[in-house]
């Protein structure tokens, strides 16, 4: 029987990959309609290394009360089981903003957007390691080989700007890419040109080779050539690879004007540098502050997913690639942190607002996991992945609200308990995309950003 049917399997197998194809041509999106979208480019500030909620945006009075004291609760393994006693946080915590959402000082330049914020306090993930946390906060998945939010975002809208790539991840300074490496910007099984590409915001060639080797009138013809011949391999045999290659050329070779006139910030105007913190004294706020403006200007001009890195300033654990991972020196790390970004993101939100981009951006600040409300030796924090925050601000949301809570002292999530797939599933219902119907069939199986979880969170909704 086998034997017998053995060219249908082969013809199953090509239907498969005709129906692949079809599915990922290059500046469209798959065969979904857009229903009610509220957004259209998100920017994912992304903390890596696990930011602390309880010093930012879930600070608890009984932390306070109980500091010195042993938990009085069963204390879950953590990273490094060097679990101390209750430690307070060393910020000061009141309301902010009319509608008085409850933050530290910590962040005191967002924090004073506050009625532009919604803030989920009842966020977790399943694991408590960088690498894993952060491909399942990417992906979905605890590790390599599925696509980012990103590469989904750009599969299902489609380019915005076909001098651009849908997905760009910004760097700057000495900022580099989080544990788990470039997989984490990976675009999966989806077609190659929803990857991201990475931009070195200021440098003087944010892309490697961005600059022409020859004229144009020769790149044009050797472009031609080459498309001539893919076609004709592509008629032959379907390779969802060579179709991503023919459209990533024709990126590349727009981008060589493109991407130099993007970074160039010269035109911008001296208040707008000076609200982003350009000419700040720090170096790690002006690295940051070029990246946040610079992803102003990539969602101006179209690019549907733009992700922000931070730079390490080298304190408790906190390297390179986990810069907020301060196991120790948890106030001397946190506050140099906090002052790298804080400006630089309230300056967005401003800036986006004053331009009418507010309205159809989402902005989304998160880390892997959170922080144990007990040190780790002395003056640090654990990984928490058990209850922590995500901070959100943009079209379609409630501003001024705050959704779910954890426990008394930080530890648990327990009310309206959220879950990464509900975070994605959120930011894809904003952008008009159905998380259940945006699908790529691979292995068989119709795979997704919210794998087979997810709900949006509609309190948060305006």
């Amino acid at each position: 029987m086998l034997s017998k049917c053995s060219l249908g399997f082969g013809a199953v197998a090509l239907g498969d990959m005709f129906s692949n194809l079809a599915n990922a041509t290059h500046g469209t999106a798959p065969p979904l309609q857009r229903i009610n979208p509220k957004v259209d480019s998100v920017i994912f500030c992304y903390m890596s290394g696990g930011v602390s909620h309880l010093d930012s945006f879930d600070p608890k009075e009984e932390l306070v009360r109980r500091a010195g004291q042993p938990m009085p609760v069963p204390v879950k393994p953590t990273m490094f089981n060097n679990n101390g006693n209750i430690m307070p946080s060393p910020w000061s915590a009141k309301a902010w903003g009319q509608s008085g959402m409850v933050m530290t000082d910590l962040f005191p330049q967002i924090a004073a957007c506050a009625d532009d914020l919604t803030v989920i306090r009842s966020m977790t993930t399943k694991v408590n390691e960088h690498a894993q946390g952060n491909y399942a906060f990417h992906t979905g998945f605890p590790f390599m080989g599925h696509p980012s939010a990103g590469a989904w975002v750009s599969y299902g809208l489609g380019s915005g700007n076909k001098n651009l790539p849908s997905f760009v991840v910004l760097q700057s300074g000495e900022a580099t890419t989080p544990h788990g490496g470039v997989g984490v910007f990976s675009s999966g099984y989806l077609p190659a040109e929803h990857q991201a590409s990475i931009f070195k915001a200021d440098a003087a060639a944010p892309l490697e080779f961005i600059a022409p080797v020859y004229s144009d009138e020769k790149q044009r013809s050797s472009l031609q050539f080459i498309q001539k011949m893919d076609d004709a391999f592509l008629r032959t045999a379907p390779d969802t690879n060579v179709a991503a290659a023919i459209a990533n050329y024709e990126t590349a070779y727009l981008m060589q004007s493109s991407v130099p006139e993007l970074c160039d910030i010269k035109g911008e105007s001296e208040a707008t540098k000076k609200l982003y913190g350009l000419d700040a004294e720090n170096k790690f706020t002006s690295a940051y502050a070029r990246q946040a403006l610079v992803a102003r200007r990539l969602v101006e001009r179209g690019v549907r997913f733009v992700e922000l890195s931070c730079l390490s300033v080298g304190i408790g654990a906190g390297g390179a690639a986990n810069p907020w991972d301060q196991h120790g020196k948890l106030k001397e790390g946190h506050q140099k942190m906090a002052l790298q970004v804080d400006q630089p993101i309230a300056a967005l939100i401003k800036d986006l607002k004053a331009r009418g981009l507010f309205e159809r951006t989402l902005i989304v600040f998160a880390g892997e996991f959170g922080r144990t409300p007990f040190s780790q030796g002395s003056d640090g924090r654990d990984h928490n992945p058990m209850g922590f925050s995500v901070m959100m601000a943009g079209g379609g949301l409630r501003g001024g609200m705050t959704y779910g809570s954890t426990d008394e002292l930080g530890y648990y999530a327990v009310e309206n308990v959220a879950s990464i797939y509900d975070l994605w599933a959120t930011v894809l219902h904003l952008l008009g995309l159905d998380h259940e119907r945006l699908t790529y069939r691979f292995g068989g199986r119709d795979f997704r950003l919210s794998d087979v979880h997810g709900r949006v969170l509609t309190p948060t909704l305006a």
